[in-house]
Order: C-alpha cells, then structure tokens, then sequence
C-alpha cells in the first residue's frame, strides 16, 4: 500500500525557513528575470529606472505580505491564495480563487517549459549537437521534474537550493564586477530618482516588474510541510520577498551601469536578449558568459520544479476539501507528498505542450510570451482577492488586533495592488507580445476562469457553515465528493 485515504489526511514535511526560501525564488527564476525580463523593461518601459520598477513591486508585496503572514498563523494547510480566500469571502469566491491559481501556475509552467527548451535546443547546437524540435527537450525537462515532484517536499528543496546558490552567485558576481569597475561610465544612483523611473512607459517596466515575483506565495503552499509554520511562514514570507526585491534592484542596476544610464534604454533596444550576456561578457569575461547561458537551463528547470509542487498542492487541496476527483487528495506514505495530484499536474502540462507543438507554435513568441501574460494578469486578481479577504477575515472573527498587521499594511497593499492591475490591463497588449486579439482573449480566458469557479461551487459546499476561527469546516470524505 502506498498512499492514505483522503479523509483527515495531511502531507508531511519538515522543511524550515531557508528550504521554503530557497522554493519561492526558485519559482521567481532570478536569472531568468534579470536575463529575460530585465531587457525589456529596460527597452520598452522606463530605461534607466527599472530597478526602481522592482523597488516599487517589492514594497507593493511586502505590505500585502503583512496580512498575509499574520493570517498564516490561523491557516497552516495547503492551497495558500485559495484557503485564504475561501476562509475569507466563502467557498464560492474561495473556489473561483482555485481556479484562478491552477489558472496561473498552469499558465507561467507551460511558458517555462517553451523558454527553457528554446534555450537547451540553441546551446546544443552552438556546442555542436543536434538540431531537434524544441518539444523534445520540454518532454525530457518534463520527465525529471515528474519524478522529484513525485518523492517527498524536502528532496525537491535540496535539488533547488545546489541550483539556486550557483544561480545567484552568479547574478551576485556580475553585479561585484560591475560596481567595482565603474561600470561604463562610473557609478551613479540615476536609476533610483524619480525622474528616471517615470521617464518612458513605467507602466511596462512594473507590469514585467510584478510578473517576477510570480510564485511567492509558496511560502504558505508548504504550511502543512513546514517546521513550526506559525514561525516559519512569515519569516519566510518576508525572507522570500525582501531578498528577490534586493536582488533584482541590485542586478538591474549594475546592467544599467554597464551600459551607461543615458545610454542602457538604447542598448536593450539594440539587442534585447543579449543584452545581460552581453554585460557579463565585458565585465567577467567570455567563459562567464557562456557559462550564464547554461545556468539560465538551470534556473528554468528550478522554476519549472517550484511550479509543479505548486500546482500538485493546490490540485490535493482542492480534493481534500471535496473539489474535484477525490483520487487527488491520497498522500504517498513513505514520501507524505500528494503524488496522484503530481502525477495528474504533468499529465495537464503534457497535454498543453503537446498542443502547442502540434499547432507548430514558436516556444518563446507565442508559448512563453501568451502564457506569462496570462499568468500575470490573473495572479494579479488572485492576490487581490487574497488582498481583500485577509482584512474582511480579521474584521468578521477578531483573533489578531494589531491594526498595522490587519487594516493599515493590507489596506495599503490593496491600494497598491489595484494600481499595479491597472498598469497591467492598460500595458497587457505589450505582455502578449503586441497582439490585441490575443491581449482580449487571454483577459477573457481570466474572467471566465473565475466565473467558471465561482459558478460550479456546489450548493451545499456554500452552505457550510463557518468555525469559530472564520473558515468554512471541511467536509471532506463525505457529500461534498462531485
């Protein structure tokens, strides 16, 4: 026998503060973002003030990371956004919020399997091997992330944690070179005025700004497989979130200053995905480089583990709360992890790519370009809702009083949250790659996710009643099973 019945089920864990670390910058793939990302933000948004850009995002989640951590200590199960929701607003939001999640998390693994197999598929052939189709590699990228998502949490967060120190030790080393050789025209804090981040299109750089820090709610996703998650949550929340913010600040700057403040916009223009490649080359030299574009693999595949854990957590949730096929909600007994959810996860993301493959779609134009778009408008709404829930759920049962941790931090994480969906609806056309039927359909795609959530809510799952602690009692095992 390997697995446990659905009913009173948990996973198991022991993972402590630095292993959920170590999972959420996995998702936000740190390299990815500063040699992806960052060029664009640099060549289509505000130029010399984009490190401003993740200034501003970093701060926007730190105070809706507030609440979200306070709220933690009182929920320490799997499903994260959507328990948070669910226990605020009630089941039919709480499962619309469910739908919007495997939405996201669905959409930004299948734009990461079409990058990250772009990107094998070029190396292997600059170092003379074969030109096969880029869905081979997705497939083989595929394999290797079933199997570690299938054993215990803990395994995973080891095999991110060797990836993820090499990544950012690189990132870190770039950055050194730079700052310390003056960069290409001496060291200055242009980057961080006013004048430079609202110069150009700010708009754009916060929307490619937020989408990096897709994936930081993991830091809840494990509650239930953490040491001591009423502590380890928010420290980690807080870790997870100050420490990307830093990083990308950091990095982006140094970029601009190998290029020149007044001088980073036009070449990000001139050469957008080369451009990070390009600021290694000069400052650390050519094997630097090379050696850059092979841990950009690496980061993607660690990005692509955190996702799928992400997605089996929120797919057991689901089942154990009733949603869904039960089958999904069984936990591996020796590796306490939620394997037919793991399981049923890479089926999904095979099906999807497969798809993709077969339309004859470009992995990095079309597959990673719609589907990151997709991610960050809907993971925008998610948090929001999330936003809304974590103040309505202090107000309705009282269990925190400390007005900075319920009603002023989330308040004004809401506020900010709002401004940023707005720049992100108005600049969602240049996300999808400049396309505005696409841009319509995937907003459409959003909406009618959550509606579809919110509308297959059962009548007597709504019907729960809610607990003295402010959430719906689960039922699971009984009638609430479809």
């Amino acid at each position: 026998m390997t697995e446990s019945s659905t009913a009173g089920a948990r996973l198991r864990g022991s993972i402590g503060v630095a292993g959920i670390v170590f999972l959420v910058i996995a998702a936000a793939a740190p390299l990815t973002a500063v040699g992806g990302a960052l060029p664009l933000m640099i060549g289509l948004g505000n130029g010399a003030g984009a490190p401003t850009a993740y200034l501003v995002a970093a701060g926007v989640l730190l105070l809706f990371s507030v609440g979200y951590a306070a709220m933690s200590g009182h929920l320490d199960e799997a499903g994260a956004f959507y328990a948070y929701v669910r226990r605020g607003l009630g089941p039919r939001l709480g499962l619309g919020a469910a739908n919007l999640a495997l939405l996201t998390y669905t959409a930004i693994q299948a734009g990461i399997y079409g990058l990250a197999a772009s990107t094998v598929e070029e190396l292997v052939v600059h170092y003379g091997g074969p030109d096969l189709p880029w869905y081979v590699y997705a497939f083989a990228l595929m394999a290797v992330v079933a199997v570690l998502g299938y054993r215990n949490i803990e395994l995973g967060a080891k095999v991110l944690g060797v990836l993820l120190v090499v990544e950012i030790g690189t990132i870190v080393a770039l950055s050194s070179a730079v700052l310390i050789r003056g960069g290409a025209h001496g060291v200055d804090t242009v980057s961080f005025t006013p004048s430079a981040f609202f110069d150009g299109s700010p708009g754009i750089a916060l929307t490619f700004a937020i989408a990096s820090f897709i994936g930081f709610e993991a830091t809840a996703i494990y509650g239930e497989e953490a040491r001591d998650p009423r502590r380890t949550i928010p420290r980690a929340t807080y870790l997870a979130v100050g420490t990307i913010g830093v990083l990308y600040a950091v990095a982006s700057w140094a970029v601009v200053l190998a290029f020149g403040s007044d001088g980073a916009a036009a070449a990000a223009g001139a050469d957008p995905e080369g451009l990070t490649f390009t600021a290694a080359r000069l400052f650390l030299g050519e094997s630097a480089a090379d050696l850059m574009a092979i841990l950009m693999v690496t980061s993607l595949f660690a990005a692509l583990l955190a996702f799928h854990n992400a997605i089996s957590r929120y797919g057991y949730a689901l089942a154990r709360d009733g949603i869904g096929h039960p089958a999904l909600g069984h936990i591996h007994l020796r590796h306490g992890s939620p394997h037919k959810a793991a399981l049923a996860q890479t089926l999904s993301a095979a099906l999807l790519l497969g798809t993709f493959a077969l339309a004859g779609a470009d992995p990095v134009l079309q597959l990673f370009t719609w589907m990151s778009g997709l991610a960050t408008v809907a993971m925008l709404l998610l948090m929001l809702l999330t936003s809304v829930a974590i103040i309505v759920f202090f107000r309705r049962t009282g269990l925190d009083r400390r007005a900075w941790h319920t009603v002023i931090a989330p308040v004004l994480g809401t506020g900010g949250l709002l401004l940023i969906t707005a720049l992100v609806i108005d600049n969602c056309t240049a996300l999808v790659g400049g396309s505005t039927l696409v841009s319509i359909i995937l907003s459409a795609l959003v909406a009618a996710t959550f509606a579809l959530g919110v509308a297959r809510a059962a009548p007597n799952l709504v019907g729960q009643a809610y607990g003295a602690d402010g959430g719906a009692r689960s039922r699971v095992g009984t009638d609430l099973m479809p």
